[in-house]
């Protein structure tokens, strides 16, 4: 049981970084069914247009289901732009206030077509066929020596004989792709080793108070979970019994349109403040109808948690 509850323990620790991992080890496995069932490259003039499209369209529909399933995306949308406040959604501060908050969400998206990209790379198939019907690489292999080379160019990837005939005067096209393939995964973990420094250079809290940070904003949405449902149940049966027992119903107050809307604003940080999220804020703020409430300084990236925390719970 001990050993199971670290389990546990270890998993609600590290939830991002395995997320991360299985959503990783789960593309992998797409692409190497893509590689081996799917994919026929057909080894003519075609070869570029089929190529390409096995490894940059799967990537894109990847890059659309992250936004799809990400719910910061739609806590963000949602009842952003009603009627009554139309006006001011067209500003340019909107838009780019818009802009900036997207930018940890569009990181995000990226993991998986970017780990689509490296391992269809080190695999090499679809870049081998896409690279033998290029015309660049036929203007670098084929120089001077006529149509039949472009014809024999294009066989490559269902002949091995000609590919290892061609990578005795030039780099191979699977080595090509392999080359490409690390560069890009070195790419990627250096932008993100230097995003994080950054991010925690330029946190405004120090690391136990973050830390302390994550822990309450854990707590009050579960707490919030259950008050919500225990809310939720009871409101429906007042109006259950209304119905079925043909009586008035009883008084039971409930936040209003504009007190929802207020505490699901995306958090903004104040230096000046010290609250732990928009619920926080609200609670002590005369329920958000203080001045101080509309006071708001630019998220900072260290804080891009805040949001999260809420919304890797409750989804869409």
């Amino acid at each position: 049981m001990d050993k199971l509850r670290g389990a546990l323990d270890f998993c609600v620790r590290h939830q991002t970084v395995l997320g991360y991992s299985i959503v990783s080890l789960l593309t992998a496995a797409s692409e190497q069914i893509f590689s081996s069932v799917v994919f026929k490259c057909p080894c003519n003039a075609g070869n570029m247009l089929y190529g390409s499209v096995f490894l940059i369209v799967p990537a894109f529909i990847l890059f659309l289901l992250g936004y799809m399933v990400n719910a910061k995306v739609w806590r963000l949308l949602t009842g952003s732009c009603p009627p009554e406040k139309r006006c001011s959604c067209s500003s340019w501060r909107t838009r780019a206030r818009y802009c900036l908050m997207l930018l940890p969400v569009t990181a995000k998206t990226s993991v998986a077509p970017l780990t689509w990209l490296a391992v269809a790379l080190l695999r090499a198939n679809f870049y081998e066929c896409a690279a033998s019907g290029s015309s660049l690489i036929k203007n670098l292999v084929c120089k001077d020596t006529g149509e039949e080379c472009n014809k024999l160019l294009a066989r490559i990837p269902c002949d091995e004989k000609l590919s290892q005939m061609v990578s005795s005067e030039f780099l191979s096209l699977q080595a090509q792709s392999q080359l490409l393939g690390w560069l890009l995964i070195t790419g990627i973990m250096t932008v993100a080793l230097i995003s994080t420094c950054v991010s925690r250079c330029y946190s405004p809290v120090s690391y136990l108070q973050l830390k302390f940070w994550k822990i309450y904003l854990k707590k009050e949405q579960e707490l919030f979970e259950i008050k919500a449902e225990e809310h939720a149940t009871r409101l429906a049966e007042i109006n259950m019994e209304c119905f079925f027992e043909a009586t008035d119903p009883v008084e039971f107050k409930t936040p209003s349109n504009e007190d929802w809307r207020k505490i699901s604003y995306l958090y903004t940080f104040n230096s000046q403040q010290q609250y732990y999220s928009m619920l926080h804020k609200y609670a002590n703020t005369n329920r958000g109808n203080s001045v101080r409430f509309g006071e708001e300084d630019q998220n900072p990236p260290g804080l891009g948690f805040v949001d999260e925390a809420s919304t890797n719970e409750s989804g869409f």
